[in-house]
């Protein structure tokens, strides 16, 4: 199987009432881990900068414009590995460099902010921090999570 090598950016986007936004993605359409709860991301395409990236994955995945609020880097960089399905239909092994971003919606309460899943995000749901431990995530979110001190561990 080909190996690919992907720098991911992923938003841990929270809402005024400090709930966190996470989907799941559809298998179909190739998304990595489709039984577990991510954060929005992806990949950095050629000539984007982070932020750029960072833009255009939130607004394909959950329809928001984060673009009037403040991003901040969060500094732990994570990696994983995980089989997905090319557009071409070709199966590759995908080497994946996790890169946070925190972005606080700071003007609505979670239940304000209006969110269409598209892209590879079949569902999304808005979580309080206590609720993090006990929700199946992509490998390394929870110890991520952990790391960067949003939620206690166990």
């Amino acid at each position: 199987m080909r190996e690919i090598q992907r720098i991911i950016v992923s938003a841990l986007i929270f809402s005024k009432d400090g709930k966190i936004l996470m989907g799941k993605k559809d298998p179909v359409k190739g998304g990595v881990y489709s039984d577990c709860w991510h954060i929005p991301g992806g990949g950095v395409n050629e000539g984007e900068t982070f932020e750029q990236a960072l833009k255009r994955e939130v607004r394909e995945e959950v329809g928001i414009d984060i673009a009037p609020y403040r991003i901040v880097i969060v500094p732990f960089i994570g990696s994983g590995i995980s089989e997905k399905m090319l557009k071409t239909g070709e199966k590759v092994l995908c080497k994946m460099e996790f890169n946070h971003f925190e972005v606080c919606l700071d003007d609505k309460n979670a239940e304000e902010i209006k969110i269409q899943p598209a892209d590879d995000f079949v569902e999304t749901r808005w979580f309080g921090l206590d609720e993090l431990s006990n929700v199946k995530q992509i490998p390394g979110a929870k110890e991520f999570f952990q790391k960067a001190g949003y939620i206690k561990k166990d």
